[in-house]
């Protein structure tokens, strides 16, 4: 899944060259931020009004209406570089300035007399308000006619041309109204994708949410520090609930291109961890090419894009190839750390929900120094015996001997899956 971010690219006659890359770096699904019109904050999470389209984004030299060039954008992509297109879904709340809350006050959460505004706790309990945004109140949404209004919602999107939805802060949302949501929707578009994003809550929730019908969650891996047991630990509460999705950074994260400190080894060891730990993997646009401007919901502008000297785009094909052609990367299938405690190495093995593929991972934790990795039988950690190709997108091993040593470099991942 390809994020391209709408207000770095611009209007939409300047998205075709992006379509392009994405779809020569192997990625089957384009993944947008909100396109509606925003409200007075100009965020792209504050919408105003959820059947108009954002006029930052329509091609002021175009003849068709903004709904039209969206509609034959989604399509064109669909038809010369087969991605589908999928977009955030925000059903926690809208603008605050919404014409909404004068039309269907009853819609919302009050609690003295004054709208509720969405709230999360940070770390150290301060609590941030998001002042811009009214909360929708979904425990009435059956008897007011809110229910009717989100469908209509969806139905707009897919009319569009989009085939999935990014289910912003899901966990907002009871399981059983997103049960409905999705068994109404499905019953009239059966091959639309819900995703579900979930993160800040609990394993436990993210569990009831997922098994609300989500066809994917999004996990927490790119905070993972590569020891600590609670990512293997919530991979194997929520594998069996729905399938998930790594990213390496996303539109609310620093860019990992600062945090590393121009690092280019550490975005090639957090992508392709991403890609083969889940079964599937979301990258914002510009890490290709190791920008360090984060991805703002109101100031970023087509002024932003950064000239660099870093180009991935011929790694994250490799390694978009390597997960598309292998069920094991595709699957939220068995999975286990291989014990090497307070190693340089991160070990684990992972096999397909059939049984007929395993995958040992062999990751550099460093991406600043080199690690060495020697083993005297690297088939005892696999079931079948089988022999191993390497599918490493730098420097694979045309055979895979046994006793196996590699020198690794700084961030190197290693990836050998058996053959029958």
């Amino acid at each position: 899944m390809y994020n391209l971010f709408p207000l770095l690219v611009g209007h939409f006659g300047q998205w075709e060259a992006h379509l392009e890359r994405a779809a020569a770096m192997r990625f089957d699904w384009v993944f947008v931020n909100p396109l509606q019109k925003t409200g007075a904050s100009g965020s792209l999470y504050s919408i105003a009004d959820y059947f108009q389209l954002n006029p930052l984004l329509v091609d002021p030299k175009s003849k068709k209406t903004a709904e039209q060039q969206l509609r034959a954008l989604i399509q064109q992509a669909e038809k010369k570089h087969r991605l589908r297109f999928m977009t955030d879904l925000v059903l926690n709340h809208c603008a605050i300035d919404s014409p909404l809350l004068k039309q269907h006050p009853e819609w919302f959460v009050c609690e003295h007399g004054q709208v509720q505004r969405p709230f999360c706790l940070e770390d150290g309990g301060h609590k941030v308000v998001w002042e811009d945004l009214a909360q929708f109140d979904h425990g009435r949404s059956h008897d007011n006619g809110l229910y009717a209004y989100f469908r209509k919602i969806i139905e707009s999107y897919i009319d569009l041309g989009f085939k999935g939805f990014r289910c912003d802060a899901a966990y907002q949302l009871s399981p059983e109204l997103w049960r409905q949501l999705i068994t109404d929707t499905k019953q009239k578009h059966p091959d639309v994708v819900f995703t579900a994003e979930t993160l800040g809550c609990s394993a436990e929730r993210t569990k009831q949410t997922a098994q609300a019908g989500f066809d994917y969650i999004f996990n927490s891996s790119k905070w993972w520090d590569f020891e600590s047991p609670w990512l293997p630990e919530q991979y194997q509460l929520l594998r069996q609930a729905a399938p998930s999705i790594s990213f390496p950074e996303s539109h609310d994260t620093p860019r990992l291109f600062a945090e590393s400190n121009g690092n280019a080894e550490a975005l090639k060891q957090r992508y392709l961890f991403s890609a083969v730990f889940s079964s599937g993997v979301m990258m914002p646009m510009g890490y290709e090419y190791g920008f360090s401007k984060p991805l703002h919901v109101v100031h970023t502008r087509p002024e932003d894009w950064e000239n660099t000297e870093v180009d991935l785009t011929e790694f994250i094909t490799q390694v978009n190839t390597v997960k598309a052609d292998y069920p094991v990367f595709q699957e939220e299938g068995p999975f286990n750390l291989i014990g090497y405690p307070q190693s340089p190495i991160l070990f684990f093995w992972k096999a397909s929900l059939s049984g007929q593929q395993e995958a040992l991972i062999l990751l550099n934790k460093d991406p600043w120094q080199r690690h060495e990795f020697s083993t005297p039988d690297l088939y005892q950690y696999v079931q079948s015996r089988a022999p191993f190709t390497d599918l490493s997108p730098e420097y694979p091993l045309a055979y895979v001997p046994s006793p196996y040593h590699f020198d690794l470099l700084p961030g190197m991942v290693r990836v050998m899956v058996t053959t029958q």
